[in-house]
């Protein structure tokens, strides 16, 4: 940051004056400050400040501007008065009005300073073991708020180095050589307390004082969620202010960056179809091709030109300005996506190569033990002969359509915006496919008439539902989906088809043949000897068997469909113990999101989500539910037992 020529009144009354008025009414306050910055994102009783050194102290102003309340400015004795005279406005008018305030400091404490203080006998300047001291002297310091501080940033870590904390009660809350903020007299006038908290700083080499980003990344959300509870601490017990969680302390209006950022990167994920792309447009008459060679001969598949430049997709990708943004919840989330992003591109360009395969196992991953456990288990327990699905008979494309569109219509009448379509498509082997927000059917599609109930609540209800909710909040990529949403999203759909009592015992084998399938492309099995598995030993009908191959082995290996069977589990495991299934249809979200999710509601920074899925409307829900929540195994589940 370059050092301004700070003279004069640099810090007006004008600017004092309006920060009071904007804060009176309730408003933000956002303003810049000679070489520095005030933040305030509503009337809230803290501010945390960083005052920065003469020399070069990189990376520890990130740690502050992250937080709904903060200010940041050059730590220049020309500049202190009128600091002083700002910073006494807002805590008089916040104390005020919260009966007390808190100020908390930061700043970066070199090694030797930071060893004595948690005893060590020496720090190497490599070790990258977070480590923090907390000054709290004074009579009035708010013990409560300096433990929750303490005990959140023991949890900080970094490459599995759990972090070091102290307190120290005879050291200031301000940086060594620093004036306090406010004259001593002051802090105890206005009900203001204040706490120090020095950061050794990984974050940067210690001699070319380079910043090193991984790093200052992962301390900002550990040092975030500290700050955080501690201000929730100092707010529960210290003031007036009644805030529901933690979470509710962090910011609620985003700066143009944000929606920059979310607006180019739901551009690029929308700007291509990836499961369109990697499924073959040949895929019925290559199963006339391989019945006709006896099954000895790999089909060969044919896949739909690219309509986008991977190279230029990638430019647009890393050209995206996540930098930009301060909030250290939205910048991890975006930078998952733009990861994930940068990979399914890759694998665009790989289609029909051996390294599409290798892109899948980095988005996708493969089936771990405890999944082809599950899915063989399954397999022996299921007997192949299962013939329940056909019971009534099959519909057609055609018809399932219908009932499709007659679903759709529902929702639309629940939600104007609710816009999707229940389309045919001939380029597309028996199957369904939501994308867009449309329903595509592929028109040689055959569906158990008794199964169509259950699907559509899986397509429609869960798919569709979490599109359009998602397109219906601020942030685009809740409709594009979050990285890694695939797994629950998929778990949620299966689950919907068991909440409407339309998940059958086939329906369930062929989930686990799934997981086998992706199991053998990841070994090196060819195409032939995955469908001769489950066609001769696992007894699935050739067309089937070929259907499960031809999904797993398509693009070169897409381990994607063994997402259905993990998703389900993750799912149970999760309202087994007591998760809520609201946050899970606001859109395309990870488990990992749901923490995320629950953080930007309580921020409101994200609505409800304006829709709801039908099926909470049947008269088997709620019991299915409760005995989910009393913990059921996937076992359990398909044998159709209660607890």
């Amino acid at each position: 940051m370059n050092k301004l020529d700070i003279t004069g009144e640099s810090i007006p009354d004008s600017l004092v004056a309006k920060v009071r008025a904007r804060l009176a009414e309730g408003k933000r306050v956002r303003r810049t400050l000679p070489g520095g910055r005030l933040h305030i994102d509503r009337p809230l009783p803290f501010l945390c400040v960083y005052r920065e050194p003469k020399g070069d102290d990189a990376g520890t102003r990130d740690l502050v501007v992250g937080e709904a309340s903060f200010l940041f400015a050059p730590a220049d004795e020309r500049l202190h008065k009128r600091l002083t005279k700002l910073i006494d406005a807002i805590v008089s008018d916040m104390s005020e009005r919260f009966g007390a305030f808190l100020i908390i400091e930061v700043w970066s404490a070199p090694d030797k300073e930071v060893a004595e203080a948690v005893e060590e006998s020496a720090i190497e300047p490599t070790e990258l073991r977070p480590t923090f001291m907390i000054g709290a002297r004074g009579p009035n310091t708010p013990l409560r708020a300096v433990e929750a501080l303490r005990a959140n940033l023991t949890r900080v870590s970094y490459l599995r180095q759990k972090a070091s904390c102290v307190v120290s009660y005879t050291a200031d809350g301000h940086p060594p050589g620093l004036p306090p903020l406010l004259p001593s007299a002051r802090y105890k006038k206005l009900s203001c307390q204040t706490i120090g908290l020095a950061v050794r700083p990984i974050y940067r080499d210690a001699d070319s004082h380079e910043v090193f980003p991984d790093v200052i990344r992962s301390l900002r959300r550990g040092v975030g969620r500290a700050l955080k509870q501690a201000f929730f601490t100092f707010a529960k017990t210290c003031t007036n202010a009644t805030p529901q969680h933690y979470f509710s302390l962090g910011r609620r209006a985003m700066v143009k960056a944000v929606w920059e950022v979310d607006r180019r990167l739901a551009k690029i994920s929308d700007s291509f179809d990836f499961l369109l792309q990697v499924t073959p447009v040949n895929a019925e008459a290559a199963w006339h091709e391989f019945r006709r060679s006896k099954f000895d001969k790999i089909p060969r598949f044919y896949y739909r030109p690219l309509a986008v430049e991977p190279a230029m997709l990638k430019r647009q990708l890393y050209e995206v300005p996540i930098e930009r943004i301060e909030d250290p919840t939205l910048a991890h989330l975006f930078r998952q996506r733009q990861d994930e992003l940068d990979r399914k591109i890759t694998m665009l360009s790989d289609v029909g190569t051996p390294r599409f395969l290798m892109g899948s196992l980095q988005v996708y991953g493969s089936p771990r033990g405890q999944e082809m456990s599950m899915a063989t288990d399954l397999l022996a327990r299921i007997p192949p002969q299962t013939r329940d699905d056909s019971a009534g008979g099959y519909i057609d494309a055609n018809a399932f359509a219908a009932q499709a569109q007659e679903e759709i219509e529902y929702y639309r009448s629940q939600h104007a915006d609710f816009r999707g379509r229940a389309i045919i498509r001939d380029d597309m082997f028996s199957g369904l496919l939501c994308t867009g927000g449309d329903l595509l059917i592929g028109k040689s599609t055959r569906i158990p008439a008794r199964r169509a109930h259950a699907l559509l609540q899986h397509e429609v209800g869960t798919h569709l539902l979490t599109y359009y909710n998602g397109r219906a909040t601020p942030f685009q990529q809740l409709h594009s989906g979050f990285a890694g949403y695939d797994a629950l999203q998929e778990g949620l759909a299966v689950l919907s088809e068991y909440l409407v009592d339309g998940l059958s015992r086939p329906r369930m084998r062929l989930l686990a043949a799934r997981v086998v399938a992706a199991a053998q492309v990841v070994s090196g099995a060819t195409f032939v000897e995955t469908f001769r598995l489950l066609d001769r030993h696992y007894s699935f009908s050739q067309r089937v068997a070929y259907t499960i191959t031809m999904r797993t082995y398509r693009g070169g290996g897409l381990t994607k469909d063994m997402v259905y069977l993990s998703g389900l589990v993750e799912i149970l495991s999760y309202l087994g113990n007591g998760g809520d299934l609201d946050p899970l249809w606001l859109g395309k979200i990870a488990v990992e999101h749901i923490p995320l999710i629950r953080e930007l509601r309580l921020r409101q920074v994200l609505p409800a989500p304006p829709l709801r899925p039908r099926y909470l409307e049947d008269a088997r829900f709620a019991e299915r539910l409760e005995s989910i929540r009393r913990g059921l195994s996937v076992q359990e589940l398909v044998e159709g037992k209660k607890r």
